[in-house]
């Protein structure tokens, strides 16, 4: 999540680059004298300990365009960000009217490509909806196998074991794909969820006319 350095404590602390982290943590100010636009004096950084002296711009207020894709549905809106802020595709905010987005895509002033960027660099931000996720889930009868969706908050947790309640039909979670590894024996954030892979455990309908899943991923549903 992106983190915030409010001005009203700026004699307290800073979020500024840590020499010793090669990130942006946040510091205690040990001694200090503010100037036009800056500190000068000595810090010490939470994450690691590291005590420095330096002069370090005091973070400004900035606002940054957003444009907010939910689903066919795109906006182009403000937002406002701290100038020292660091920002990476995939961090999760609130916009200012508390909707939750992602960010999807990062415009620099000066055109670079990356996945992170300090906000005073920043042009414009691509986000999307992250209230509620679609989950993609594929379920196996014994003889074919139909891909579904399971909505969820990003937080929500997905367990191997666990049942799933369609209209159709039960299913039993024996597999959860992330974006880093498949879990057979675990449990994983929706956030974190490619697909989940489920066995039909109980039939209430016909299940004949769900769509065919034709994106398996390779995965074996006869195989534990």
């Amino acid at each position: 999540m992106i983190k915030v350095a409010k001005r009203e404590e700026m004699e307290e602390y800073l979020y500024i680059p840590c020499p010793n982290c090669d990130d942006l943590t946040e510091h205690d100010i040990l001694k200090g004298r503010e100037g036009k636009g800056n500190i000068t004096g000595t810090f010490r950084c939470s994450e690691c300990g590291r005590v420095f002296s330096d002069t370090v711009r005091i973070p400004e207020p900035l606002r940054v365009k957003v444009l907010f894709s939910d689903g066919d549905v795109t906006e182009t809106i403000e937002t406002e960000l701290m100038s020292n802020e660091i920002l990476s595709i995939g961090d999760e905010f609130y916009l200012e009217d508390e909707r939750r987005v992602c960010i999807t895509h990062i415009e620099t002033e000066d055109g670079k490509k990356g996945k992170k960027f300090q906000a005073d660099k920043i042009k414009a931000l691509w986000v999307k909806q992250f209230d509620v996720l679609s989950v993609k889930v594929s379920v196996n009868d014994g003889q074919k196998t139909y891909s579904v969706r399971t909505e969820a908050e990003p937080e929500d947790e997905f367990a191997t074991g666990m049942i799933l309640t369609f209209d159709e039909f039960d299913a039993l979670v024996h597999a959860i794909k992330t974006k880093e590894r498949l879990i057979k024996n675990g449990s994983a954030e929706a956030r974190e969820i490619t697909r989940i892979y489920g066995k039909i455990r109980k039939k209430r309908y016909d299940v004949l006319d769900l769509e065919e899943d034709d994106d398996q991923d390779g995965f074996d549903f006869d195989k534990d």
